[in-house]
């Protein structure tokens, strides 16, 4: 678990509310890292994404469960480049998840119609539950 009381850490925990997507990096089996921008849901413990069962990143992450995750930088031009956010973990996969989290949900309902779904067709084709618990983070 990371220490969200830090300056950092305080920093993290309100991009951890406000962010609608952060990027997820599996390894590959040819050990290539693989990033891919993923919606997610932070229950204040591990971070909940929803991915399609054929996806790399299921294949990846039953090869390899290490990870991680961060934000999109923003960064100025000039002398203060900041808000890096970076946190790496294990991946646990739940092939059979009972249903998705409501909260999870609830947070992308204007996001899911955008791409081409409802939140029921979502539930069906996004049906692997990845949980990320981090372990590390670091940034500026």
């Amino acid at each position: 678990m990371v220490d969200l009381t830090t300056k950092l850490g305080a920093r993290t925990a309100e991009r951890l509310k406000q962010e609608k997507i952060i990027w997820l990096t599996t390894v590959a089996s040819s050990a290539t890292p693989q990033p891919n921008p993923v919606w997610f849901f932070w229950d204040g413990k591990s971070f909940i994404i929803y991915t399609q069962p054929t996806s790399h990143k299921v294949k990846n992450i039953d090869h390899n469960p290490k990870v991680s995750l961060n934000f999109k930088a923003d960064s100025k031009i000039g002398d203060v480049v900041g808000d890096v956010v970076v946190l790496t973990g294990e991946a646990s996969l739940d092939k059979y998840p009972p249903s998705h989290d409501s909260r999870y949900l609830e947070k992308y309902r204007d996001e899911i119609p955008q791409i081409g779904l409802t939140p029921e067709s979502f539930a069906k084709s996004y049906s692997v539950q990845i949980r990320i618990t981090p372990s590390k983070l670091r940034g500026t």
